[in-house]
């Protein structure tokens, strides 16, 4: 199962978004705790005020009972009442109230309804209020979250302007060593990366880039040398092989079945020089040089797989156009379609196998076993083998050769189903 493919988000805009989450994160709750903290604090000072009040002024009416005694309490916002409990001028809502502080709602003067709190201090002879408004401590508060709100709003865009700073330096050295790298592309001699940086953590990653890149180019190379001189020597011996099959062949006396043999030898032989060329040229990942005849390699390759079929009722077929050329080696054609109709020939197991040259393409039709839809891409992939191979020989590695080769030469291969009968069909697209 393929991992599910994530949103590319770049490093900068990460560390961008990290310092504004982070100002506007620390800035609201310090706001939002200086809210609660205030508002705590400013009502248990207020209660514990008025309570006190309440009290003193019940004390001071019950040694001044007469009406005009002036308390010394003069506040805009406070309205202070004394009452004998049976009194009926108390409001009918008050009557009952214990002593304490009390939060309290009544219409005001203009019928709008105003928060106040409410001090109650009983005696048995007296019982004293205490109304609070407290108008202008709401005010406060509100000036307060607006400040509050402001500074939120101010050091989230200096921690934006911070991280946008900061991610441009932190990002300089990474970007120049990723500008450094996409420089080495297509280099044969590969620069060291480390003495441009400094020693901190872009600098231990440059070293580690240089000493991969080291080692990949000494195994790459290691790999070329080796694939270049294992070519050169086989070439000799299956030059010998040819050699002595053609001399052999041209016996006028030899029995028909030996003539048949030496035969499949030669075809053999030609199919491991021109693998053995093909490699070499994936090895080097380099184009050769060539002007091949397609309508007549296919012929070719058409009859050096009949002995595929054997004794099986299957017939097989060349169709379509003729003067049909493509620019590449006859060797790397050869091996591309060898494999096709190989394929084809050794999982046809009765029907017939159409081989159709196009201007464009070979098509390698069969009424094979056919594919499965999930195998159709995955049958390129070195080692993989698909459902309808189960019980063949071979270790799955052709298909993706001639996959490497498409890839070289800007070719496309693909295996899709037949819609009209059991079998597969393969496709071979050269470059327009």
């Amino acid at each position: 199962m393929h991992p599910r493919p994530r949103h590319r988000q770049r490093l900068r805009a990460r560390i961008i978004f990290s310092f504004l989450l982070l100002g506007f994160g620390l800035t609201t709750l310090f706001a939002v705790s200086t809210l609660g903290l205030r508002e705590r604090i400013e009502n248990q000072l207020v209660v514990d005020w008025l309570q006190a009040e309440a009290n003193t002024y019940l004390t001071f009416k019950r040694a001044h009972p007469e009406p005009d005694a002036a308390y010394g309490l003069q506040e805009q916002q406070i309205e202070m009442f004394a009452y004998r409990p049976e009194s009926p001028q108390i409001p009918l809502a008050w009557r009952n109230l214990p002593p304490g502080v009390h939060d309290w709602r009544d219409p005001d003067i203009r019928g709008r309804d105003a928060d106040f709190k409410l001090a109650v201090a009983r005696a048995p002879d007296i019982v004293t209020f205490i109304k609070y408004g407290y108008g202008r401590q709401a005010l406060g508060a509100q000036q307060l979250m607006v400040v509050l709100g402001a500074s939120v709003v101010a050091f989230t865009l200096l921690a934006w302007v911070v991280g946008v700073w900061s991610s441009r330096r932190v990002m300089r050295p990474v970007a120049d060593l990723a500008a450094r790298v996409e420089a080495f592309r297509g280099e044969s001699a590969l620069q060291p990366l480390a003495p441009h940086f400094a020693k901190d953590e872009v600098g231990q990653l440059a070293e580690a880039l240089d000493d991969y890149a080291g080692q990949l180019t000494e195994r790459v190379a290691r790999d070329r040398e080796f694939n270049a001189d294992v070519s050169h020597e086989l070439r000799t011996p299956l030059a010998v092989i040819s050699g002595a099959t053609e001399l052999l062949l041209s016996s006028p006396d030899l029995p028909e079945k030996t003539r048949n043999r030496l035969l499949r030898i030669s075809r053999a032989t030609q199919q491991c020089t021109d693998l053995t060329t093909a490699l070499l040229m994936l090895s080097r990942n380099e184009r050769g040089n060539g002007r091949t005849d397609v309508r007549k390699l296919v012929e070719a390759q058409t009859e050096a797989n009949r002995v595929h079929l054997a004794t099986k009722p299957v017939t097989i077929r060349v169709d379509g156009q003729h003067d049909v050329f493509v620019e590449a080696p006859e060797a790397v054609l050869s091996v591309a379609l060898n494999n096709l109709i190989g394929n084809a020939c050794k999982y046809t197991a009765e029907g017939e196998v159409v081989v159709t040259v196009l201007a464009d393409r070979v098509e390698v039709a069969d009424t094979g076993p056919g594919i499965d839809a999930g195998d159709a891409e995955r049958l390129f992939e070195r080692g993989y083998r698909g459902t309808s191979s189960q019980g063949s020989k071979g270790a799955g590695i052709g298909l993706a050769i001639v996959r490497r080769l498409c890839d070289l030469y800007g070719w496309r291969v693909g295996l899709r189903p037949r819609a009209d009968m059991r079998g597969s069909i393969a496709m071979l697209e050269f470059e327009p």
